[in-house]
């Protein structure tokens, strides 16, 4: 026995202690995975659709039914840096599968609520919950999808437009049908059926090595969130009727914004554990794409947010003729993403930002403008509205790549801080013109001019582009 056993390690037989792990499903797992982020795409879409019937079922006023919105958001700001800096250190896969666990649950109880100031509150659980899965899930591709991980991560971008555009469509149904519970009951077998999935093909995290754990960074989290709640608040205080009310509490939390941030950055650049490397947020490289992503990104869809609202002040289009003009950006943006993301690594970085962002500014211009030549306004806008969107999935497998590849073992904070940058210029956007429309005299003209405001920022911003990482073929 022991003379074979001599043998069988002379001739190179491979010991029995390790296991060979069967390999990753690639195309299974990218489905469960997006399977998940569609979740959460129609989710981001649906309640806006039952706003009017949730309101006289809750007996509730509009404002109180609007919150259900304003606290997702919230929520999921907030929880976004958080849930990236979780799944880092607790595995991708536990923080995916928790995270759809947690929003699965809320929904339930968002679908059982009896009163408006519970479901606020199960909103803000829910968004908890969604905020794990842009993170974890590009964490998982990182670590398992070698050098596919580029193409794979960039296909995200082709997701959240289709459940953009889905969730609408959900909503008049379950209107029409059944009742407002059920735009939260739909997510129900949809979470059980991803999390039975992810128990099953999702491989286990890779083992990161022996490593100090070191105490949770409370205080930099304190900061972080406390910070973005106060911003939050500002801009939504800015953006409700009769801002100049409200100046002093928008004067106020702008105020604790200002101060929690700069205590955050002086804290993490203090800090031996930070709670987010400061080389991430403002470092060479990482600083640049933030910024790329909260201007060319956050301001375009803050525009393409506001578009049915224009289209209603300005030419009068009813508000489903309206809400079929995103259907034509989301659908360029699904096209142009996959068509970008296939080509990436010909074209590098820096060639479908600069490209992307110029057919944004395009169709920023197209909006402003009236229509010529007698042409109908609703056509103008479908043009105009697919280049805004032929732009943004153009641009976004580049943005999404850029910051990935200078430091992939930190891929869900990216991430996270990749959809914070666009969450922040989106809000920001968004709240700015609704306060001056509060005002405005004529806002279908003042709408106009935001627009165009739009444009001339991004034409400003170009010369940033040459600054983000630039990279060909695989990372």
């Amino acid at each position: 026995m022991s003379s074979s056993q001599t043998s069988a390690r002379a001739a190179g037989a491979p010991p029995k202690t390790a296991q060979t792990e069967p390999p990753v499903r690639r195309v299974l797992v990218f489905s469960i995975i997006a399977l998940a982020l569609m979740m959460m795409a129609i989710d981001g879409t649906i309640v806006a659709t039952v706003l009017h019937t949730l309101q006289r079922g809750l007996g509730t006023t509009i404002n109180w039914a609007g919150w259900t919105i304003t606290a997702y958001s919230f929520g999921f700001v907030i929880m976004l840096p958080i849930s990236g800096k979780l799944a880092e250190r607790y595995g991708r896969r536990k923080v995916f599968i928790g995270s759809v666990v947690a929003f699965t649950l809320a929904s339930l109880c968002c679908g059982l609520a009896d009163n408006i100031f519970m479901l606020i509150a199960l909103r803000a659980a829910q968004a908890a919950g969604g905020a794990g899965f842009t993170p974890s899930a590009t964490g998982i591709i990182v670590d398992h999808f070698g050098d596919a991980r580029d193409r794979a991560v960039s296909l995200f971008g082709s997701i959240f437009p289709i459940g953009a555009m889905i969730g609408p469509i959900f909503g008049g149904l379950f209107v029409s049908y059944w009742s407002w519970r059920w735009v939260f009951y739909v997510n129900v077998p949809i979470g059980i059926v991803v999390v039975l999935l992810a128990l099953r093909h999702i491989p286990h995290d890779k083992p990161r090595g022996r490593k100090t754990r070191s105490q949770p960074d409370m205080a930099g989290i304190l900061l972080l969130g406390g910070g973005l709640l106060a911003g939050m608040l500002a801009v939504s205080v800015l953006g409700e009727q009769g801002a100049r009310a409200g100046w002093p509490t928008f004067s106020i939390l702008f105020a604790v914004a200002v101060l929690s941030a700069w205590g955050f950055f002086h804290h993490i650049g203090r800090s031996s554990h930070p709670f987010i490397a400061p080389r991430l947020i403002r470092g060479p490289g990482f600083g640049t794409v933030n910024l790329v992503n909260a201007i060319f990104g956050g301001i375009s869809q803050g525009a393409v947010v506001l578009i049915p609202l224009y289209a209603a002040n300005r030419y009068g289009i009813d508000a489903l003729s309206s809400g079929t003009l995103l259907i034509a950006q989301g659908a360029a943006a699904v096209i142009f993403s996959v068509v970008a993301a296939l080509g990436l690594r010909r074209t590098g970085h820096r060639l479908p930002l600069r490209v992307g962002g110029v057919v944004i500014v395009l169709g920023l211009v197209l909006i402003a403008i009236r229509p010529p030549f007698g042409m109908a306004p609703y056509l103008w806008l479908v043009v105009a509205t697919f280049l805004v969107g032929a732009g943004g999935g153009t641009i976004n497998p580049a943005s999404r790549n850029a910051g990935l590849q200078l430091a992939p073992e930190s891929s869900s904070t990216l991430a996270a801080l990749r959809t914070l940058s666009l969450q922040t210029g989106s809000i920001s956007t968004v709240s700015i013109v609704t306060a001056a429309l509060a005002e405005a005299a004529n806002p279908g003209i003042l709408q106009a001019w935001a627009y165009a405001v739009g444009a001339l920022i991004l034409v400003a911003a170009m010369p940033l582009i040459a600054r983000v990482p630039e990279h060909h073929g695989a990372w």
